[in-house]
């Protein structure tokens, strides 16, 4: 997963299209595990992007897309958060809600 910069993240806020957008911090041990799951999803689905900030970073974005904790995974579709996730139970859960959104 690339790490994106502001300018990438405005970027697909612009664009129409499903996007996947991980936030975490270095730090936090579920933060990890979570980005190895999403990581593994990336492999499985390769028709949209995905990409990674480091919230520490983007205290502004935290609070655009008001982000209580991490790690956070938003799905935006055609620039709108559609759903934020928290809980990461396992690789076929995000599989089968990512592709929700692709094959809507």
């Amino acid at each position: 997963m690339k790490e994106w910069s502001k300018e990438d993240i405005n970027e697909v806020l612009k664009k129409e299209g499903v996007t996947v957008l991980y936030f975490y911090t270095p730090l936090c041990g579920t933060c990890q595990v979570a980005g190895k799951m999403i990581s593994i999803v990336e492999h499985l689905v390769d028709e949209i992007p995905f990409g990674k900030a480091d919230l520490n970073y983007f205290p502004k974005l935290a609070e655009y897309f008001s982000i209580e904790s991490v790690p956070c995974l938003l799905i935006i579709k055609d620039g709108q958060v559609y759903e934020k996730v928290y809980a990461f139970k396992s690789v076929p859960d995000l599989l089968t809600l990512i592709q929700k959104y692709i094959n809507d």
